[in-house]
Protein backbone atom coordinates (compact mmCIF):
# COMPACT_ATOMS: atom_id res chain seq x y z
CA UNK A 1 0.00 0.00 0.00
CA UNK A 2 2.75 2.56 0.62
CA UNK A 3 3.80 1.66 -3.05
CA UNK A 4 0.32 3.41 -4.16
CA UNK A 5 1.47 7.40 -3.30
CA UNK A 6 4.91 6.40 -5.41
CA UNK A 7 3.14 4.78 -8.66
CA UNK A 8 0.40 7.58 -8.89
CA UNK A 9 2.89 10.36 -8.70
CA UNK A 10 5.00 8.32 -11.35
CA UNK A 11 2.00 7.96 -13.58
CA UNK A 12 1.73 11.56 -13.48
CA UNK A 13 4.94 12.86 -14.30
CA UNK A 14 4.88 9.88 -17.41
CA UNK A 15 1.61 11.46 -18.77
CA UNK A 16 2.77 14.77 -18.22
CA UNK A 17 6.01 14.34 -20.04
CA UNK A 18 3.93 12.70 -23.28
CA UNK A 19 1.68 15.55 -23.57
CA UNK A 20 4.29 17.98 -23.17
CA UNK A 21 3.48 20.09 -26.91
CA UNK A 22 6.52 21.03 -28.87
CA UNK A 23 8.07 23.99 -29.34
CA UNK A 24 6.84 26.28 -32.20
CA UNK A 25 9.50 28.02 -33.79
CA UNK A 26 9.12 31.90 -34.49
CA UNK A 27 8.70 32.02 -38.82
CA UNK A 28 9.61 35.50 -40.34
CA UNK A 29 8.55 36.58 -43.48
CA UNK A 30 8.04 40.49 -44.58
CA UNK A 31 5.45 41.19 -47.13
CA UNK A 32 7.36 41.48 -50.60
CA UNK A 33 7.23 44.64 -52.84
CA UNK A 34 5.53 44.57 -56.11
CA UNK A 35 6.92 43.23 -58.67
CA UNK A 36 6.33 43.69 -62.51
CA UNK A 37 4.82 41.29 -64.78
CA UNK A 38 7.25 38.62 -65.73
CA UNK A 39 9.59 39.07 -62.90
CA UNK A 40 10.21 35.26 -61.71
CA UNK A 41 9.77 34.67 -58.25
CA UNK A 42 13.21 34.63 -56.45
CA UNK A 43 15.78 34.88 -53.20
CA UNK A 44 13.89 38.86 -53.54
CA UNK A 45 10.56 37.52 -52.74
CA UNK A 46 11.03 33.95 -51.15
CA UNK A 47 12.87 34.34 -48.47
CA UNK A 48 11.65 33.24 -45.34
CA UNK A 49 13.71 32.35 -42.16
CA UNK A 50 13.31 30.55 -39.02
CA UNK A 51 15.06 30.64 -35.48
CA UNK A 52 15.85 26.66 -35.91
CA UNK A 53 17.41 24.84 -38.46
CA UNK A 54 14.83 23.70 -40.93
CA UNK A 55 13.84 23.35 -44.58
CA UNK A 56 11.12 25.90 -46.56
CA UNK A 57 8.93 24.59 -49.13
CA UNK A 58 7.22 27.81 -51.13
CA UNK A 59 3.76 27.58 -53.08
CA UNK A 60 4.51 29.43 -55.65
CA UNK A 61 7.83 28.24 -56.17
CA UNK A 62 11.16 29.80 -56.98
CA UNK A 63 11.42 30.71 -60.95
CA UNK A 64 7.25 30.36 -61.21
CA UNK A 65 5.52 33.65 -63.06
CA UNK A 66 2.60 35.36 -61.62
CA UNK A 67 -0.25 37.16 -63.40
CA UNK A 68 -0.99 40.35 -63.05
CA UNK A 69 -2.83 41.21 -59.77
CA UNK A 70 -3.73 42.28 -55.97
CA UNK A 71 -2.72 40.77 -52.75
CA UNK A 72 -1.69 37.08 -54.29
CA UNK A 73 -0.90 34.71 -52.00
CA UNK A 74 2.78 33.24 -51.42
CA UNK A 75 2.72 30.34 -48.98
CA UNK A 76 6.05 28.63 -47.17
CA UNK A 77 5.61 25.59 -44.93
CA UNK A 78 8.68 25.40 -42.93
CA UNK A 79 10.05 21.83 -41.54
CA UNK A 80 12.13 21.85 -38.56
CA UNK A 81 15.47 19.80 -38.61
CA UNK A 82 14.25 18.35 -35.22
CA UNK A 83 11.06 17.51 -35.62
CA UNK A 84 10.62 15.85 -31.83
CA UNK A 85 11.10 19.17 -30.53
CA UNK A 86 9.51 21.46 -32.88
CA UNK A 87 6.37 21.62 -34.70
CA UNK A 88 6.13 22.44 -38.23
CA UNK A 89 5.24 25.69 -39.41
CA UNK A 90 3.56 27.83 -42.44
CA UNK A 91 2.87 31.16 -43.50
CA UNK A 92 1.20 33.20 -46.07
CA UNK A 93 1.76 36.80 -47.36
CA UNK A 94 0.47 38.55 -49.90
CA UNK A 95 2.29 40.12 -53.23
CA UNK A 96 0.85 42.59 -56.17
CA UNK A 97 1.66 41.97 -59.71
CA UNK A 98 1.69 45.04 -61.83
CA UNK A 99 1.56 45.38 -65.73
CA UNK A 100 5.52 45.46 -67.19
CA UNK A 101 6.59 46.31 -70.65
CA UNK A 102 6.64 44.74 -73.72
CA UNK A 103 9.20 46.48 -75.03
CA UNK A 104 12.47 45.48 -76.61
CA UNK A 105 15.53 46.22 -73.82
CA UNK A 106 18.80 46.32 -74.90
CA UNK A 107 19.66 42.51 -73.09
CA UNK A 108 23.28 43.26 -73.11
CA UNK A 109 22.66 46.35 -70.80
CA UNK A 110 22.37 46.93 -66.88
CA UNK A 111 19.42 48.53 -65.79
CA UNK A 112 18.05 49.89 -62.74
CA UNK A 113 14.67 50.22 -61.14
CA UNK A 114 12.36 53.23 -60.30
CA UNK A 115 9.11 52.74 -58.81
CA UNK A 116 6.21 55.62 -57.92
CA UNK A 117 3.81 56.91 -56.34
CA UNK A 118 1.39 54.29 -57.81
CA UNK A 119 3.35 51.34 -57.80
CA UNK A 120 4.65 51.24 -61.45
CA UNK A 121 7.82 49.71 -61.97
CA UNK A 122 10.24 51.45 -64.34
CA UNK A 123 13.52 50.04 -66.06
CA UNK A 124 16.16 52.96 -65.37
CA UNK A 125 19.51 53.58 -67.53
CA UNK A 126 23.12 55.37 -67.06
CA UNK A 127 23.93 57.49 -70.57
CA UNK A 128 27.51 59.54 -69.98
CA UNK A 129 26.94 61.21 -66.61
CA UNK A 130 22.94 61.30 -66.72
CA UNK A 131 20.40 58.68 -65.44
CA UNK A 132 17.34 58.72 -67.48
CA UNK A 133 13.93 56.50 -66.81
CA UNK A 134 14.36 53.83 -69.87
CA UNK A 135 10.47 53.68 -70.01
CA UNK A 136 7.65 56.75 -70.50
CA UNK A 137 6.23 57.86 -67.34
CA UNK A 138 3.11 55.98 -66.75
CA UNK A 139 1.69 57.47 -63.33
CA UNK A 140 -1.81 58.52 -62.47
CA UNK A 141 -0.87 60.57 -59.39
CA UNK A 142 1.15 63.48 -58.37
CA UNK A 143 4.08 62.81 -56.04
CA UNK A 144 2.01 63.86 -53.06
CA UNK A 145 -0.81 61.11 -54.06
CA UNK A 146 -2.99 63.35 -55.65
CA UNK A 147 -4.79 62.13 -58.74
CA UNK A 148 -3.94 63.90 -62.09
CA UNK A 149 -7.59 64.46 -63.87
CA UNK A 150 -7.92 61.44 -66.46
CA UNK A 151 -9.32 63.07 -69.62
CA UNK A 152 -11.33 60.70 -72.63
CA UNK A 153 -13.88 63.49 -74.24
CA UNK A 154 -12.03 64.87 -77.19
CA UNK A 155 -14.32 68.08 -76.59
CA UNK A 156 -12.61 68.51 -73.43
CA UNK A 157 -9.28 67.90 -74.07
CA UNK A 158 -8.82 70.01 -76.76
CA UNK A 159 -8.11 73.76 -75.71
CA UNK A 160 -7.82 72.25 -72.01
CA UNK A 161 -5.86 74.84 -69.51
CA UNK A 162 -5.32 72.52 -66.85
CA UNK A 163 -3.27 69.57 -65.86
CA UNK A 164 -4.36 66.20 -68.08
CA UNK A 165 -3.21 62.91 -69.42
CA UNK A 166 -5.03 59.69 -71.26
CA UNK A 167 -4.47 56.77 -72.89
CA UNK A 168 -3.73 56.46 -76.52
CA UNK A 169 -7.12 56.17 -78.04
CA UNK A 170 -8.43 55.88 -74.32
CA UNK A 171 -7.22 52.60 -74.07
CA UNK A 172 -7.37 50.52 -71.18
CA UNK A 173 -5.25 47.48 -72.06
CA UNK A 174 -2.93 47.39 -68.90
CA UNK A 175 0.21 45.87 -70.73
CA UNK A 176 -0.05 48.53 -73.73
CA UNK A 177 -0.40 51.58 -71.23
CA UNK A 178 2.51 49.66 -69.25
CA UNK A 179 4.62 49.85 -73.05
CA UNK A 180 3.87 53.12 -74.49
CA UNK A 181 3.06 55.13 -70.85
CA UNK A 182 0.17 57.85 -70.78
CA UNK A 183 -0.11 61.21 -72.39
CA UNK A 184 0.21 64.41 -70.76
CA UNK A 185 -0.26 67.81 -71.50
CA UNK A 186 2.22 70.49 -70.38
CA UNK A 187 0.33 71.62 -66.99
CA UNK A 188 0.69 68.20 -65.68
CA UNK A 189 4.57 68.44 -66.59
CA UNK A 190 4.62 72.06 -64.93
CA UNK A 191 2.47 71.27 -61.84
CA UNK A 192 4.16 72.01 -59.08
CA UNK A 193 2.91 68.87 -56.90
CA UNK A 194 5.31 66.74 -58.87
CA UNK A 195 4.23 64.37 -61.90
CA UNK A 196 7.96 62.79 -61.41
CA UNK A 197 8.58 60.14 -58.61
CA UNK A 198 10.78 61.22 -55.78
CA UNK A 199 14.78 62.15 -56.51
CA UNK A 200 13.91 62.04 -59.99
CA UNK A 201 12.41 65.14 -62.56
CA UNK A 202 10.83 65.88 -66.06
CA UNK A 203 13.89 66.51 -68.17
CA UNK A 204 14.79 70.08 -69.15
CA UNK A 205 15.66 71.36 -72.07
CA UNK A 206 19.23 71.41 -71.55
CA UNK A 207 19.27 67.63 -70.28
CA UNK A 208 17.97 66.91 -73.55
CA UNK A 209 20.86 68.31 -75.33
CA UNK A 210 23.39 67.04 -72.91
CA UNK A 211 22.20 63.33 -73.60
CA UNK A 212 22.30 63.90 -77.52
CA UNK A 213 25.51 65.97 -77.68
CA UNK A 214 27.26 63.24 -75.65
CA UNK A 215 25.25 60.75 -78.62
CA UNK A 216 27.54 62.94 -81.11
CA UNK A 217 24.49 65.70 -81.81
CA UNK A 218 20.84 65.67 -81.95
CA UNK A 219 21.23 64.65 -86.16
CA UNK A 220 21.83 61.21 -85.48
CA UNK A 221 20.99 60.42 -81.71
CA UNK A 222 17.81 58.79 -82.63
CA UNK A 223 19.42 55.72 -84.02
CA UNK A 224 20.71 55.24 -80.83
CA UNK A 225 17.99 56.03 -78.52
CA UNK A 226 15.09 54.24 -80.37
CA UNK A 227 13.85 50.99 -79.57
CA UNK A 228 15.61 48.36 -82.05
CA UNK A 229 13.40 46.56 -84.76
CA UNK A 230 9.75 46.65 -85.54
CA UNK A 231 7.89 45.07 -82.93
CA UNK A 232 6.40 48.76 -81.88
CA UNK A 233 8.41 50.91 -84.54
CA UNK A 234 7.03 50.80 -88.35
CA UNK A 235 9.37 49.62 -90.36
CA UNK A 236 12.19 50.82 -91.57
CA UNK A 237 12.83 52.16 -87.60
CA UNK A 238 15.79 53.97 -89.77
CA UNK A 239 19.34 53.48 -88.18
CA UNK A 240 17.84 52.20 -84.59
CA UNK A 241 20.41 50.21 -82.45
CA UNK A 242 19.14 50.74 -78.62
CA UNK A 243 23.21 51.04 -77.71
CA UNK A 244 22.27 53.54 -75.41
CA UNK A 245 18.96 51.26 -73.41
CA UNK A 246 17.32 54.02 -73.62
CA UNK A 247 14.44 52.04 -75.21
CA UNK A 248 12.55 55.19 -77.42
CA UNK A 249 8.88 54.32 -78.16
CA UNK A 250 6.45 55.93 -80.93
CA UNK A 251 3.53 56.55 -78.37
CA UNK A 252 2.14 59.07 -80.68
CA UNK A 253 0.43 62.39 -79.55
CA UNK A 254 -2.85 63.54 -78.57
CA UNK A 255 -3.76 66.81 -80.54
CA UNK A 256 -4.54 69.99 -78.81
CA UNK A 257 -7.27 71.26 -81.54
CA UNK A 258 -10.17 68.61 -81.76
CA UNK A 259 -8.80 66.06 -78.68
CA UNK A 260 -7.41 63.05 -81.71
CA UNK A 261 -5.12 60.83 -81.30
CA UNK A 262 -2.36 60.25 -84.44
CA UNK A 263 0.95 59.15 -85.15
CA UNK A 264 1.33 56.03 -83.10
CA UNK A 265 3.91 53.60 -84.54
CA UNK A 266 5.44 56.56 -86.67
CA UNK A 267 6.31 58.99 -83.88
CA UNK A 268 7.31 59.66 -80.20
CA UNK A 269 7.02 62.99 -78.82
CA UNK A 270 8.41 64.13 -74.94
CA UNK A 271 7.82 67.46 -73.75
CA UNK A 272 10.73 68.99 -71.50
CA UNK A 273 9.78 70.77 -68.59
CA UNK A 274 11.31 73.98 -70.19
CA UNK A 275 8.40 76.79 -71.39
CA UNK A 276 8.97 78.15 -74.68
CA UNK A 277 6.88 81.10 -74.38
CA UNK A 278 3.26 81.59 -72.57
CA UNK A 279 1.70 79.27 -74.85
CA UNK A 280 4.34 77.43 -75.96
CA UNK A 281 6.89 74.66 -74.39
CA UNK A 282 9.96 72.52 -75.41
CA UNK A 283 9.71 68.98 -76.87
CA UNK A 284 11.69 66.23 -78.47
CA UNK A 285 10.29 64.27 -81.55
CA UNK A 286 12.01 61.03 -83.26
CA UNK A 287 10.99 59.48 -85.80
CA UNK A 288 10.26 56.26 -87.99
CA UNK A 289 12.27 57.19 -90.70
CA UNK A 290 14.66 58.91 -89.82
CA UNK A 291 17.87 58.96 -87.39
CA UNK A 292 17.80 62.73 -85.97
CA UNK A 293 16.48 64.19 -82.36
CA UNK A 294 14.18 67.04 -83.39
CA UNK A 295 13.35 70.19 -80.74
CA UNK A 296 10.74 72.08 -81.35
CA UNK A 297 8.22 74.04 -79.14
CA UNK A 298 4.49 73.55 -79.72
CA UNK A 299 1.30 74.49 -77.67
CA UNK A 300 0.97 73.20 -74.08
CA UNK A 301 -2.31 71.63 -74.93
CA UNK A 302 -0.56 68.64 -76.74
CA UNK A 303 -0.70 64.98 -75.03
CA UNK A 304 2.59 64.05 -75.56
CA UNK A 305 4.85 61.43 -73.47
CA UNK A 306 7.18 61.93 -70.79
CA UNK A 307 10.83 60.87 -69.43
CA UNK A 308 12.23 61.73 -66.33
CA UNK A 309 15.98 62.24 -64.72
CA UNK A 310 17.40 61.46 -61.28
CA UNK A 311 18.19 64.67 -59.63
Amino acid sequence: MKKLPYLIALLLILSCTKDDPKLTPVLTWATPSYIAYGTLLSTVQLNASADVDGTFSYTPDFGDALQIGVDQDLSVEFTPTDLDKYSSMSKTVQITVVPGSSANFNANLTYGTLTDVDHNIYKTITIGNQTWMAENLRTTKYRNGEVIPYVTSNDDWKGLKTAAYSSYENTTDLEKIATYGYLYNWFAVSDQRNLAPEGWHVATDEEWKVLTTFLEGESVAAGELKEAGSLHWNDPNTGATNSTGFTALPAGRREYTDGSFINEGYNGFWWTSSPYNPDYSWYRQMNYDAVFVNPANFHKQYGFSVRCVKD
